[in-house]
């Protein structure tokens, strides 16, 4: 039975950082879906979704299963017109 040799490797994931109205974001992670978190601000924010994003991975790796490639997503804006 041959065994793998765990070796560091870095992937670099999108997050959305979306503000809330009391303060702070929630972060959510579109080719992680099953993440949603949130931070009091930018720099924990961003915290907690690295540290979301690390369980998730170790997750995967234990149950056998392909590390998600974090593409990033394509973000546009759309203008909509609402009628009077």
């Amino acid at each position: 039975m041959k065994r793998h040799i765990a070796v560091d490797q870095k992937r670099t994931f999108a997050v959305v950082l979306e503000p809330e109205e009391e303060g702070g974001f929630t972060v959510r992670v579109p080719s992680l879906p099953e993440i949603v978190t949130y931070g009091k601000d930018e720099r924990e924010a961003l915290a907690m979704a690295e540290d979301a994003i690390r369980l998730v991975l170790e997750d995967c790796t234990a149950r056998g299963e392909p590390i998600p490639n974090g593409e990033p997503p394509r973000i546009r804006e759309v203008t909509v017109t609402l009628a009077a």
